[in-house]
């Protein structure tokens, strides 16, 4: 799985923190209770040397089975004068206990080698928020992804449930890994408010939480990033002066291709997102709600071939949306 490696490297450090202050609490609930109580800190005692007295009976002369079954018997006895000395002073019997906000991993983020799921939920909801489509996430998905607004004919109702059908089986079973072919980069090519981001954001959201790491940003977005880290442009987002999340990522999203300003500048930083995700085999999505006609117009034939050689072009057919609802 990619994880994002600064979210990994920030709840780790978070679990370590959780971890150290459940103990740090349940050792200043026991100097309270051993202040209390102080015939609690002899039981304590006692119970701390169980495992030497153990050691030392395995290695000495003499009926080691029984030795360690009255050991045990006598730890058992400790342990339960214990709970009823808190008992009778009106404290829980695990009082001072670590208080750990996931009792199966005890705030270690892990279960034996294996990730725990706390963790586990933890870093997708990092990658949510990270990813760019946080709020979009909030609301888009492809369970409320509506194929009603699609009916207009019979080609249109065609094409989008089979689009619909062929992305959720591509969100639901993008891989990673040398054993698997490197899912497709896709193109979707549409108007306005056919729901080009909706199923990007739905496919985001599987991905996610299958434990990849992915990035959204609008292509003007991303332009001004790289403008930031190249000039200083004050027009980029603060914080993102970082442009190797769009290409270490596990799947990038741009929207919007074709609303940036065309140069040699924006061309080459697309170029270069572009070529080296293809180089390092990791897929794109790219939505544009321009035509062929018009990307060829706009970019250079290198960029062209690329996004037409190398991607998955999927149209989207209808009526915008946003106005059907208007009218409902």
């Amino acid at each position: 799985m990619g994880y994002n490696k600064d979210n990994y490297k920030r709840i780790r450090a978070e679990y370590a923190t959780k971890t150290f202050r459940a103990q740090a609490e349940a050792d200043a609930r026991r100097e309270e209770l051993y202040v209390q109580i102080p015939l609690l800190k002899e039981l304590d005692s006692r119970l701390s040397q169980f495992g030497l007295r153990i050691m030392k009976s395995a290695l000495a002369n003499g009926d080691t089975v029984k030795d360690i079954e009255n050991l045990r018997a006598e730890n058992e006895r400790i342990l339960h004068a214990r709970g009823e000395l808190l008992k009778r002073h009106g404290y829980p019997v695990d009082y001072s206990e670590p208080k750990y906000e996931c009792g199966k991993c005890r705030d270690t983020g892990y279960v034996g080698i294996k990730m725990c799921e706390c963790m586990r939920r933890a870093l997708i909801d990092a990658g949510m928020r990270s990813s760019g489509l946080s709020e979009l996430m909030s609301k888009q998905s492809f369970d409320n992804f509506s194929l009603d607004y699609y009916r207009a004919t019979p080609q249109e109702q065609s094409i989008m449930e089979k689009n619909y059908r062929n992305l959720r089986r591509y969100a639901q079973e993008f891989v990673l890994d040398a054993e698997h072919p490197v899912p497709k980069n896709l193109l979707f090519i549409g108007g306005t408010g056919l729901g080009k981001t909706h199923l990007s954001t739905a496919i985001a959201r599987t991905v996610i939480e299958k434990g990849y790491d992915v990035y959204y940003n609008s292509a003007v977005g991303m332009i001004s990033d790289f403008e930031y880290r190249r000039f200083g442009n004050a027009i980029a987002s603060e914080g993102s002066d970082d442009t190797a999340r769009y290409t270490d990522c596990d799947l990038l999203i741009i929207d919007d291709l074709g609303t940036e300003v065309t140069n040699q500048f924006t061309i080459s930083c697309l170029y270069h997102v572009i070529n080296t995700r293809l180089n390092l085999q990791k897929p794109i999505i790219i939505n544009t709600n321009l035509l062929q006609t018009e990307l060829r117009k706009n970019y250079t034939d290198r960029l062209v071939s690329r996004l037409f050689g190398e991607f998955t072009l999927v149209g989207f057919l209808g009526t915008d949306v946003r106005k059907q609802r208007l009218k409902t």
